[in-house]
């Protein structure tokens, strides 16, 4: 808490008349002599207010003041040398993670330096023309996971691909009301004009875990109200792959849940009408990042029927390692 340095006053007498008719004498002292030591005591109490600390561990310890003569006085708890050295090791602490942030954002700093060298100048006539507006041929909808980044493992540039990311890459179907994603499908798919929406999975999805652990669709979680959206995934993985293990059980739906999320989208009508007319193509992809491999398929409209069943034909499939 910063305290305001008290005002300074002089030692010395004031050495003017004119100046001494500028102050205003209060009655109740009767003279400057009581002024002049008002002041003082003023200097005083402000100077020592700098000392008075407020101890954070309230359990411990507790801060009051005693009025007193010459000023005021701190009376501190039993333990204040214990007290002391809580507070100063939780400084050391703070100014070592503030130190840390500092090397973090240091290197930040030149990552972006380097960029704005290595690419942004050197491509500048490019960059000028995205600052006008994008025209994408990509929207991406991929997990939020940190180790799953589509322009760094599909080596997107700026300006060629529209990415969402969110818990598990889902896609809610229309009816179950806004959200950010199909916010940004509504703006990528009518605005953008994106010819082809690809869906990524990947491997040791923590949104899936939490998915196929679940016991009842709602619960107070954020994670698991959201991830519920793959409920079909996980009735589906449990049906086809009861008898395996957890673990390959999750496998199969990293990717199950891709092949609902391809359907959910086709219950955005505006979406349909784009596919139907072969305007806009919706792919799947699954990331393996243990071996580094990548599943690539199409949704085959023409060839599904997806309207007496939720059964639907995938083309183009390729698998790359």
């Amino acid at each position: 808490m910063a305290i305001l340095a008290p005002t300074s006053l002089s030692k010395h007498p004031l050495s003017s008349s004119s100046t001494l008719s500028q102050l205003t004498t209060p009655t109740i002292f009767g003279s400057k002599l009581k002024l002049r030591e008002t002041e003082q005591t003023r200097f005083s109490l402000s100077t020592s207010f700098k000392y008075i600390f407020f101890l954070l561990d309230f359990s411990k310890a507790y801060c009051f003041l005693v009025r007193s003569n010459p000023g005021f006085r701190l009376m501190a708890s039993k333990e204040p040398v214990g007290m002391t050295t809580k507070l100063g090791s939780d400084k050391i602490e703070t100014e070592v993670g503030v130190e840390n942030g500092c090397d973090l954002f240091d290197e930040m700093k030149h990552r972006f330096l380097s960029f704005k060298k290595q690419k942004f100048m050197e491509n500048l006539e490019h960059y000028q023309n995205l600052s006008n507006g994008q025209a994408p041929k990509f929207m991406v909808i991929a997990c939020a996971d940190s180790r799953v980044c589509p322009s760094n493992i599909l080596g997107f540039q700026p300006g060629e691909a529209f990415i969402v990311r969110n818990v598990a890459n889902m896609v809610p179907p229309c009816e179950s009301g806004p959200s950010e994603t199909n916010a940004a499908l509504e703006f990528a798919v009518n605005s953008l004009q994106v010819e082809n929406i690809l869906v990524i999975g990947h491997s040791r999805c923590g949104g899936i875990r939490a998915l196929m652990s679940m016991e009842a669709e709602a619960d107070s979680s954020f994670i698991q109200n959201w991830v519920v959206v793959g409920k079909n995934a996980r009735l589906n993985t449990k049906s086809a792959a009861h008898n395996l293990s957890f673990e390959h059980q999750c496998r199969h739906c990293e990717k199950e849940s891709v092949n609902c999320s391809l359907l959910n989208l086709l219950t955005y009508p505006w979406i349909e009408e784009k596919v139907k007319k072969g305007t806009l193509s919706l792919h799947g992809g699954y990331y393996d990042f243990i071996d580094c491999t990548l599943e690539k398929w199409t949704l085959d409209y023409e060839g599904s029927n997806l309207k007496e069943s939720d059964k639907f034909a995938v083309r183009n499939q390729s698998f790359w390692c």
